[in-house]
């Protein structure tokens, strides 16, 4: 699985990476974001949201809601999986529908659920190195056109900058 890892030295720069990555979507790519609690994840959709001309301020955590929809220059479904007990529960929110249509899809706690998503995505992990510091690693699967060609676009943009 080819990657791209980048770390971030504080919060402004990892809102510059989660812009960078939302630049670069494409409608219809899940994204499976994996990171502790607290490591950035929801501040990295918001990031993406940005991207897509979403106002990030709409942009919460979902834990309580699940899912959230926003709409940009693309559609924008955020899930979080972390209050989601199984993969009843999974299919009873109806998440394998927004997985099959033209929206982005940003799924945080997608480690959880790995087995059902869907194998052509982009996978985001962010490790907490200190209070500010964190180290983004993004992987996409070499079979994979759509997530490859994103992957390829954030490379390229982010070797840019």
């Amino acid at each position: 699985m080819p990657t791209l890892v980048i770390e971030s030295s504080n919060p402004e720069e990892t809102m510059r990476i989660g812009r960078l990555i939302g630049s670069s979507l494409i409608s219809g790519i899940t994204i499976g974001l994996e990171g502790t609690l607290g490591a950035g994840k929801t501040n990295l959709v918001q990031a993406i949201a940005d991207a897509l001309n979403i106002d990030r301020s709409t942009v919460v955590s979902p834990t309580f809601t699940m899912i959230q929809l926003h709409q940009g220059t693309e559609s924008l479904v955020h899930i979080d999986a972390y209050r989601i007990s199984d993969e009843d529960e999974f299919f009873e929110l109806g998440i394998h529908e927004y997985l099959e249509d033209d929206s982005i899809v940003a799924i945080e706690w997608a480690d959880r659920f790995d087995e059902l998503l869907p194998d052509d995505r982009l996978t985001i992990r962010i490790e907490v190195i200190d209070e500010h510091r964190r180290k983004i690693t993004i992987g996409w699967p070499q079979r994979s056109e759509i997530a490859q060609r994103v992957g390829e676009m954030i490379t390229a943009k982010n070797t840019e900058v």
